[in-house]
């Protein structure tokens, strides 16, 4: 095919991963093990002497950097993108730190693969680490390491980008944390399907058994162990209940030390530093789509605008569902594995499968970075089965923010998207009303129950009798508390009251 010399290629892919109880446990520091991904991503081209070519870096953001103050107890890299660049060799013109989101690896490649189409870029590295099972590990030891490190060079930092996901409303609720928000959501999906909460938790185990075994052969997973419906279902002590419907085994694992990475090129560039053809993937699909504010959904249980991205990704590659060869989707918990089936009429247990790593709970979910790893193991089976399609979806926020992309060996201009005009639809969407003081009778519309360390809190989103707008509230009412643990609470009328430090539920 006679190509545009600036159409992208991903020309290299690169992971790395330690585990503490490794033999060889190193203790790298999140910029070592986003080097040592960088530099696998450099070899993976089959090329010499590219570092020295590469004209744009963008890095993700570790887990310690994420909030609004940074929370590093080893240190940290004052400009992490150019600390990774320095050990690779490289001096780009230009560096990111990009903002928080699982959508991130799949956003930024997309960008960066429209910079050098655009003509604005010819060799983009992109890359992210996290090491927080070596920070928890020394966290309290004397011997800690010091992964301070101070570098020179501009950096375009983004910041975290963490203020549509978070609101004084919202914290004095205890929406604080991933898997409270994600239950909520995930007993909103259950409501829709008619089925109970034992029956719809075996249906998440079925979901995500699968996911382990991929990742138990996988040699860069953070939790190589196959587990079994009844394991994941079964709770333990060391699977203990975290927010309900969730065992901590159907929980995104945090504790890894990983790291990922990806090389684009134009073609001319490809061409001219002589990588082989054979190592050339093009992004053939991408989109990128924000859900309206977590309160404001109409379906809490469902993200449309994500499913919406999906689809505009397969459009753009001149595909359809049934023509992708392999997934990997964003499985922090079941509820975005099961909005992406639910949307594009995939199976859960269908053939193909729904990961290429293992998924986050069994593989683990290095902070904003895992689905770096899901392009890179992609990108593998892609040039082993020339010709096929492959779909990385990648979640970010509350369902918040969804980036896709398809990729192929198959050669194709570069196609632009309408990411655009579709946010533009999904923005001028209907809007549940909120009441942030509500008072009076209401009925639950969703609900989970927080472990604040081991003493249950309930949090409940309602809607109330008199105009059906929505509202927050927690609860540690006994009676209130037994129906959402051994109950099925959806539907059920309860009273909400009104306090200068949030509401209240009681049993109705």
């Amino acid at each position: 095919m006679n190509l545009d010399p600036r159409t992208p290629v991903v020309v290299g892919v690169g992971q790395a991963a330690e585990r503490i109880d490794d033999p060889g446990y190193r203790a790298m520091s999140p910029v070592e093990l986003a080097a040592a991904a960088a530099q696998a991503a450099l070899d993976d081209c089959g090329a010499t002497a590219v570092a020295a070519e590469v004209d744009t870096i963008a890095a993700l953001r570790q887990f310690e950097i994420s909030g609004p103050v940074p929370n590093a107890p080893l240190g940290r890299s004052n400009n992490y993108p150019r600390s990774v660049a320095k050990r690779i060799g490289a001096e780009p013109r230009r560096a990111i730190l990009e903002i928080v989101g699982g959508q991130g690896p799949q956003h930024l490649i997309t960008e960066l693969a429209g910079e050098i189409a655009a003509g604005r870029s010819e060799v983009a590295l992109v890359f992210g680490s996290d090491a927080t099972s070596t920070l928890r590990h020394f966290a309290q030891r004397e011997d800690k390491p010091d992964f301070s490190e101070t570098v020179d060079g501009d950096l375009e930092d983004r910041g975290p980008g963490i203020e549509k996901y978070i609101s004084r409303y919202t914290v004095i609720h205890g929406l604080v944390d991933a898997p409270t928000q994600y239950a909520l959501m995930e007993n909103a999906r259950r409501a829709a399907t008619g089925l109970g909460p034992a029956e719809y938790l075996r249906r998440m185990a079925e979901l995500f058994a699968p996911f382990s075994k991929v990742a138990a052969s996988n040699p860069y997973s953070a939790a190589p162990v196959e587990r079994t419906v009844d394991e994941l279902i079964t709770v333990t002590e060391s699977n203990r209940m975290i927010a309900e419907p969730y065992p901590r085994l159907l929980v995104a694992r945090d504790q890894v030390n990983q790291g990922a990475a990806a090389l684009l090129m134009s073609v001319e560039a490809a061409r001219r530093l002589r990588v082989p053809e054979d190592r050339w993937v093009y992004l053939r699909g991408h989109a990128d789509l924000e859900a309206p504010a977590f309160m404001e959904r109409p379906d809490l249980g469902h993200a449309p605008s994500a499913v919406m991205a999906a689809r505009e990704a397969l459009q753009v590659a001149g595909i359809g569902v049934d023509d992708v060869a392999t997934f990997d989707l964003y499985s922090c918990f079941p509820v975005p594995v099961f909005n992406i089936c639910d949307g594009l009429g995939i199976a859960p247990d269908d053939p193909r499968g729904l990961t290429l790593t293992g998924g986050l709970p069994f593989f683990g979910g290095p902070g904003n970075n895992y689905s770096m790893h899901g392009v890179a193991e992609t990108v593998v089976r892609m040039r082993s089965a020339p010709g096929q399609f492959g779909l990385v979806g990648a979640n970010g926020g509350i369902q918040s923010k969804y980036s896709v992309g398809i990729y192929s060996t198959a050669p194709a201009p570069w196609g632009s998207d309408r990411s655009a005009e579709l946010q533009a639809l999904v923005d001028g969407g209907p809007k549940v009303r909120v009441t942030e003081n509500p008072d009076g009778a209401a009925t639950i519309e969703t609900y989970t129950v927080r472990r604040d360390g081991g003493r249950p809190t309930g949090v409940i989103i309602g809607r109330l009798t008199t105009d059906d707008s929505r509202f927050l509230a927690t609860t540690e009412d006994d009676a209130l508390l037994t129906l959402l643990i051994d109950g099925d609470p959806i539907g059920q009328p309860v009273q909400v009251r009104s306090f200068d430090y949030g509401n209240r539920c009681t049993a109705g």
